[in-house]
């Protein structure tokens, strides 16, 4: 059962309200060379399009930093102005005390404690973060990553543990001390009066099992915005299957305000894969809608296969096709539940419990070929191709959108 939604303090990334009231947020990252000023900003607009509300870029040296304000005028000619983050690491307090124009326009800063410095340098570093965020009223969050963890912080934890009687696991030190850093970070960032709505915390790992204990353990221990992900998920089927499952489990228990889905870039795949992963997720645990869900059935060997696979993926084609425009008509209609099945085993009943359905007897079957909308058969369709059939199915759905979700 989902649980309700974890509280939090509400942070404003530019206009995005990124709390546990609010609905959760989908973020994503360009992979281009921000130098690049054209290839950046035409990915953060693919990224943007496809449904991310926040979008990172990569500023890790002069040229990337000087190339935020030609991004910037290069997005406000496009008619896009979603919030831009900075992901700093090693260098971000010269990076962000060098170029304050990059600095006053980026919507907020992502520190990671583990490399803003060593020693001394340590809180030094950090602390010129933390107060450029102050001057320039910009939110930070806090990104503690399991591939480059505080190292001496992790060395005196795994010390002390040594000394117990019943010492801990060295993966369970190990999540501790990336809770640790995360809560340790903001206590400094408060100390050096950034206002805690400013503050949004991550700790990702790229371990499942312990990115998920690592979630747990923070979400009790702090009140700030917790932004979910894997480090490192892997690319195509094993990417989204990893990413899926540590999300779910985690905004399953009400855990989590804002998400990434990190998958490792294939050759010609769009990088708002990522962003379609996220909605699909959200969409599936019933926390956010974006597109009427489509239900079809797997297939068997009782199924006409080549029928209702063409049906079924003509339907998904037809409504991405013409989903800007049901948006600019219809409100409401993202919730709707459109059945495709394909033989007389559950065919039937989802097609009834569907807003909107259609049943294809299988092969051998004697049933005719049904349109159900809210459990009334409401249609039989007799000696037609399957073509022929799709665009009468997606008549009736049209109809079926025109008659109750018109705005």
């Amino acid at each position: 059962m989902l649980q309700s939604r974890r509280k939090s303090i509400s942070v404003d990334v530019w206009g995005v309200i990124v709390w546990g009231d609010n609905t959760v947020v989908i973020q994503s990252m360009t992979n281009t060379p921000t130098r690049d000023t054209q290839a950046t900003t035409d990915q953060i607009i693919e990224l943007a399009d496809a449904g991310s509300q926040i979008v990172r870029i990569t500023i890790n040296d002069d040229a990337s930093a000087e190339a935020v304000p030609e991004i910037f005028a290069l997005m406000k000619k496009r008619g896009c102005s979603v919030p831009i983050v900075g992901d700093f690491h090693y260098n971000g307090h010269i990076l962000l005390e060098k170029y304050p124009q990059m600095a006053k326009l980026i919507a907020k800063y992502r520190i990671n404690p583990g490399n803003v410095g060593k020693g001394e340098r340590q809180d030094e570093n950090f602390f010129k973060i933390i107060d450029c965020a102050i001057k320039y009223n910009k939110p930070v969050r806090i990104g503690v990553n399991g591939g480059s963890l505080d190292e001496e912080l992790l060395s005196k934890n795994m010390d002390e543990n040594s000394k117990l009687t019943e010492p801990l696991s060295a993966e369970e030190v190990y999540v501790n001390t990336m809770v640790e850093s995360g809560v340790i970070s903001a206590q400094k960032a408060v100390e050096r009066w950034l206002p805690k709505e400013k503050i949004i915390i991550s700790v990702k790992l790229s371990h499942l099992q312990s990115m998920v204990d690592a979630y747990q353990k923070i979400s009790g221990l702090c009140e700030y915005p917790l932004h979910l992900g894997l480090t490192e998920a892997g690319g195509n089927m094993k990417g989204i299957v990893s990413s899926s499952a540590a999300l779910a489990i985690l905004l399953q228990q009400g855990i989590g305000d804002t998400i990434r889905v990190s998958l490792t870039p294939e050759i010609w795949s769009p990088r708002s894969k990522e962003v379609e992963v996220c909605k699909n997720l959200l969409q599936s645990l019933w926390l956010k809608s974006f597109s009427p869900q489509v239900v079809s059935c797997p297939g068997c060997g009782r199924t006409s296969s080549d029928k209702f696979q063409f049906l079924a993926k003509y339907i998904e084609d037809q409504i991405k096709k013409h989903l800007p425009k049901w948006k600019q008509k219809y409100t409401g209609f993202e919730d709707i539940h459109i059945a495709v099945m394909g033989c007389i085993v559950n065919g039937i009943g989802e097609a009834r419990n569907a807003d909107i359905g259609i049943f294809i007897p299988g092969d051998f079957e004697n049933p005719t070929l049904q349109i159900y909308v809210k459990w009334e058969r409401y249609m039989e369709i007799k000696s037609k191709t399957i073509g022929e059939v799709g665009k009468i199915f997606f008549k009736e759905i049209e109809t079926y959108l025109d008659t109750n979700f018109q705005k």
